[in-house]
């Protein structure tokens, strides 16, 4: 029996040493009892909002535990007759308000709702259904949004927020109407989301979910016409075990290999393969930076969520973003380029589906920049998530099935394409072939561990032939804009840059398994550390098959082949897609049209205070009936932000301070031309 002293706390009459833990909820899950919650991650700030975490203090009644820190001398009960009504008062009340087409949600079987409801015996509901249906918003090309399904627990607000640092998904309206949405009402695809999913991760419900191409795969595994090919993502095989009661981080890449092939794929390649093909492409074109001196650190290309991220926060990042293509897409290109010619086929007769962990390698797979003549490098994209469900639907039993090896050419691959997996893999693989490419020395030692790791942000300096590189590697997009801030304020100076967008790298990528906590994550972590030492060849330049495609197809690294085939270009995004807002009138005939830049690199410098400053400043001069004054989403000015367009003509730089001259010079001089 524990010892009762002066630190001790009481749960469930039983006494526990405090031992500095923060909250209640911590403190009871140590003990065994698992607290049910909506709105708690322990990523995430305290919320309080769910109250499914309820437990009665004595003295003090009903509390959320995880926002009441514990003190000594507390007497807590976890499941007294009066926490046992509220948890059920609350299920109901969330079910009321939730849709319950439950046998046809993509969360059926993994719904913390559905979980919780059946845990606590909730049969009947009180209360009335909801009686308005919410559109269904499917714009976006990775995540599917179902208002009708939110519980408003706020898992996804503060994912967006306060770990990605983008914001898309806030509450709106009061009362009985609040819903979580992105701003003005848009669909996910008209703003600036950058398909990352970790929204989808978070959500307990089905509100947010990754968009399924299932049956797509299916038809295509279905036409006798197209050879059908996969390509395996390196994080794919520490997770998927998961979904069939296998511990996290378990290396089931020969499993994977044989339930698609079983599934009727004819042909199943390592993406692996094409990240060591990056690597070759990526360190040149980092080596050639360095002998040039070109100010600015190279960041990394290979996640499109970062790559989306970058297009939105203006050209500065994407002139020194890598003009790679990620492994994906490079995997996609000499498929169709150079693959299936040697098979005597042409490109629209080879379908590429990618077995991905990542929901933005939909958006990836989609876009233009990687189609050539209607006929798109990647065709489809399936998460883990969705290879889990192909082969239970199949009825095959993954534990038994055999395990198969990668089909040649593209199934021949190193350690340093497997550490893509993880966050720190593709700046650790750059190292590797960095130091023998420059020193023309043997690099015994591979092991880069500064930069492994979950920290925020992982550096290295690495001498090269006396030049010492300085390497940065930061995971979750909100860890990359703290880090942006610090370089452009001259406070961090590097010379490469891998960006993950999401929290771990691919392993924790929104299309795999949920992964409930930090340990999972790590586990799967040290599963693609593993794979790589058990790898013979641990070096991209050491790859025999790579080495064969640039004498075969692409002649060396950075050379124009290569260009054409492995590299691309991409452009800015910063704008809100839509309609502009109306601010003073919405007649705008015979009236001098003033737009305000509310895009992201303006309202970044202050564009609100300008939009602000013109609506005082109109009503001042005793202009305002004559200005149709409204926002808009981008003016393409994003180098000398703040813009702003006066009828036809693009202004930069009116900072709120600039108003008042801006309008003397500007503005009431193309009034008087209206008179005229």
């Amino acid at each position: 029996m524990m010892t009762v002293t002066a630190n001790s706390v009481f749960i469930d009459n039983q006494p526990v040493e405090l031992n500095g833990e923060v909250n209640l909820l911590t403190l009871v899950r140590k003990v065994g009892v698992e607290l049910p919650t909506f709105c708690y991650h322990s990523e995430l700030s305290i919320y309080g909002a769910c109250r499914m975490c309820v437990v009665e203090i004595e003295g003090r009644g009903i509390v959320a535990a995880c926002s009441t820190p514990p003190t000594p001398g507390m007497r807590i009960l976890t499941n007294s007759p009066r926490v046992q009504r509220v948890r059920r008062t609350v299920l109901e009340l969330l079910l009321a308000n939730h849709e319950r087409e439950c046998t046809t949600c993509e969360k059926n079987g993994n719904c913390k709702l559905q979980d919780l409801a059946n845990r606590f015996g909730v049969r009947k509901i009180r209360f009335g259904e909801r009686d308005m249906k919410l559109p269904i918003d499917d714009s976006s090309a990775s995540i599917v949004r179902d208002p009708n399904k939110c519980i408003l627990c706020g898992d996804c607000v503060r994912m967006c927020s306060e770990v990605q640092g983008i914001g898309i998904l806030n509450f709106a309206n009061r009362g009985s109407k609040v819903q979580v949405t992105p701003a003005f009402n848009k669909k996910m695809a008209e703003v600036e989301c950058v398909n990352c999913g970790q929204c989808s991760a978070v959500c307990p419900t089905g509100a947010l979910v990754v968009k399924s191409q299932v049956n797509q795969a299916w038809k295509a595994l279905a036409d006798p016409s197209k050879v059908v090919v996969a390509q395996v993502a390196p994080a794919v095989r520490v997770a998927l075990g998961e979904e069939f009661g296998m511990e996290a981080g378990q290396i089931v890449t020969g499993k994977v290999v044989g339930a698609l092939k079983r599934l009727g794929f004819d042909k199943v390649f390592d993406t692996c393969i094409a990240a060591d093909l990056t690597i070759m492409e990526e360190t040149t074109e980092l080596i050639e930076r360095l002998e040039k001196g070109i100010e600015g650190p190279l960041f990394t290309s290979c996640c499109p969520a970062w790559v989306k991220y970058a297009e939105h926060n203006g050209s500065n990042l994407l002139k020194n973003l890598s003009t790679c293509r990620s492994p994906q897409q490079m995997f996609g290109s000499l498929v169709k380029r150079y693959w299936a010619k040697e098979l005597g086929k042409e490109p629209k007769d080879i379908y590429v589906i990618s077995i991905m962990p990542c929901t933005a390698k939909k958006f990836e797979a989609a876009r233009p920049e990687f189609t050539v003549d209607g006929v798109p490098d990647v065709d489809l994209v399936l998460t883990t998530q969705e290879l889990s469900q192909m082969i239970r639907e199949s009825g095959l039993d993954f534990a038994a099935v055999d395990p198969d090896s990668f089909d040649m050419p593209f199934g021949f691959t190193t350690g340093a394409g497997v550490i893509f997996g993880a966050s720190g893999g593709v700046a650790e693989a750059a190292l590797r072939a960095a130091y023998e490419m420059v020193t023309g020395e043997v690099l015994e030692q591979v092991n880069f561990e500064s930069i492994r790791g979950f920290a925020g942000l992982k550096e290295a300096t690495v001498n090269l032939n006396g030049k010492e590189v300085k390497v940065a590697v930061v995971h979750g997009l909100g860890n990359a804009k703290e880090l942006l801030n610090k370089l452009n304020s001259g406070e961090a100076k590097y010379d490469f840059v891998e960006v993950m967008a999401c929290p771990g790298g691919c392993i924790s990528g929104a299309g795999q398994p949920q992964a409930v906590d930090m340990n999972t994550k790590k586990a799967r972590a040290r599963g693609i550390y593993h794979a790589d030492k058990l790898s013979q060849l641990r070096k991209s330049q050491d790859n025999p098959v790579v080495a064969k495609f640039y004498e075969k197809w692409l002649q060396r690294p950075n050379s124009h082949e290569a260009h054409e085939t492995l590299h691309t270009s991409y452009s800015t995004r910063a704008r809100i897609t839509g309609e502009d807002i109306e601010l003073l009138n919405s007649d705008r005939e015979h009236k001098v049209d003033l737009a305000v830049c509310l895009g992201t690199c303006c309202y970044t410098k202050g564009s609100y205070d300008t939009l602000q400053e013109f609506i005082r400043q109109a009503e001042r001069n005793g202009i305002k009936e004559q200005l149709n004054l409204h926002a808009t989403f981008c003016l393409e000015g994003c180098e000398n932000s703040p813009s702003v367009r006066v009828n036809d003509q693009i202004y930069g730089g009116i900072t709120a301070e600039r108003v008042g001259t801006f309008i003397q010079e500007k503005v009431l001089p193309e009034l008087e031309r209206n008179k005229e």
